[in-house]
């Protein structure tokens, strides 16, 4: 119990709350790239985990295999980061060695990049078999993500093919468990942001946003690009729909919150909305994130209450009352977002069975919270399926969470890039949290 309790505290005492640190929360930056942008690794981050040169999978023809399908021995073998060009060719490598089906996304980035995905397992040829999407990669410097996802979709092939199950640190699953896992049908999005990931990984700058610079301001490196995960539909312009002081987002171009000029102005929050129609059965979304050792679900903007249906965010006469936790009704803002008791189980119910997972597999402790007991925030992803749903009946719930993987690097410059034995770790912990959520989703659908 010591053991837990301890490890629950050490993430809150580094600076760090998420994806933000408390700094960047107020406006500023961990690097300052007004003093040059072509860094390469400084000394500031020597020890952490390096991305790969070279493409290891060779260009598709060699598929990638992770640590739950082989023996424990292998996790050292994990050693650089997969660098952007990795990714693509591991997704290929799957398509080739799996049969695995390859898309890509309609809108190009701002440096004319595509964004790819794959569709695994499934019922049928049909798009109507996929049940759940996964994304990551959405903010560039949170190293590892790509990785841990494209690592777990092959371990779950390698283990059909061998009719065997899967070991993550102390947590094991069985053949049937594999199959179910599978059988859900499993959308990946792999790289979101592809721009922000080549420059982070480029210049070592522990770069967060996009790279577009439509906003951006002469003479500020910061100010080019969007935080994507403000730029989704849900409660977009905080402005309006949260109450004075609540920084859910940014419209300083120069933060690294920025949430661009509109909801989905960006084409990665585009292709991410086009693909939760182009899969019109999804009812289940997990975006990855660090690191802050959390699993969070939403809604994001505000805490959940289940009583009044009269408090939602289409309610004008609740607009500059929302956000406030706890509420104070002494100033006017007591409102809490209204979600249905049932959908509300689901959401805390599969959180707790992710957490508990990932604590399980390595000891490292993951509690489950709604997201804005860490801080509210506005047009995030996990809340976009949902909000759809809401907005037009005719579409199916999508239940949303966000998995904060890993601890903060408190020895580098950027405490966003773990060390290869963390990234070891995350590993472990994220395998569990992706088998967590589709046992979980497969027992409630």
């Amino acid at each position: 119990m010591k053991t837990a309790f301890l490890s629950f505290l050490i993430p809150l005492l580094v600076p760090v709350q998420a994806c933000l640190t408390r700094d960047e929360i107020r406006g500023g930056h961990i690097v300052d790239l007004t003093k040059g942008i072509n860094r390469r690794q400084t000394d500031g981050n020597v020890g952490t985990i390096p991305v790969a040169t070279g493409d290891r999978f060779q260009n598709g023809d060699k598929a990638p295999r992770g640590i739950g399908s082989q023996a424990a021995t292998v996790l050292g073998t994990f050693n650089s980061v997969l660098n952007t060009n990795e990714i693509k060719s591991a997704i290929k490598g799957l398509e080739k060695e799996f049969r695995v089906g390859y898309f890509e996304t309609p809108y190009k980035t701002f440096e004319n990049r595509t964004m790819f995905g794959a569709k695994v397992g499934g019922t049928g040829k049909s798009n109507n078999g996929y049940r759940v999407l996964l994304e990551t990669g959405i903010h560039a410097r949170e190293r590892g993500g790509p990785d841990h996802l494209i690592y777990f979709i092959s371990d779950l092939l390698w283990a059909n093919r061998e009719k065997k199950g899967l070991n993550y640190g102390g947590v094991s699953y069985t053949y049937k468990d594999v199959q179910t896992a599978l059988g859900m049908g499993i959308v990946v999005l792999p790289l979101v942001n592809p721009d922000g990931v080549a420059f982070d990984q480029t210049t070592n700058s522990c770069w967060r946003k996009n790279r577009n610079p439509a906003s951006a301001i002469s003479g500020d490196p910061h100010s080019i690009g969007i935080d994507l995960n403000r730029n989704f539909a849900p409660v977009w312009n905080f402005t309006k729909y949260l109450a004075p002081g609540i920084e859910a987002a940014s419209t300083n171009a120069s933060t690294e919150t920025f949430y661009g000029t509109g909801p989905l102005s960006e084409p990665e929050t585009k292709n991410v909305d086009w693909t939760m129609d182009r899969f019109p059965n999804l009812g289940w979304f997990m975006d990855q994130h660090s690191p802050a050792t959390l699993v969070l679900y939403g809604w994001c903007h505000d805490s959940n209450q289940a009583r009044d249906p009269t408090q939602n965010f289409g309610n004008m006469a609740y607009d500059g009352k929302r956000g406030v936790v706890p509420d104070e009704p002494s100033k006017g803002t007591a409102y809490k977002e209204y979600l249905d008791q049932k959908d509300w189980d689901i959401l805390s119910l599969t959180a707790a069975r992710i957490a508990g997972g990932m604590s399980d597999s390595t000891g490292r402790f993951y509690p489950a919270l709604q997201a804005p007991h860490l801080y509210p925030s506005s047009g995030c992803s996990a809340d976009h399926g949902y909000m759809k749903a809401m907005l037009d009946p005719s579409k199916k719930k999508i239940y949303g969470f966000g998995v904060e993987f890993g601890e903060w690097n408190e020895d580098a410059e950027c405490g966003f890039y773990p060390t290869v034995e963390a990234h070891g770790k995350n590993m472990v912990e994220n395998g569990v949290a992706y088998m967590e959520l589709l046992l979980n989703a497969a027992r409630l659908s």
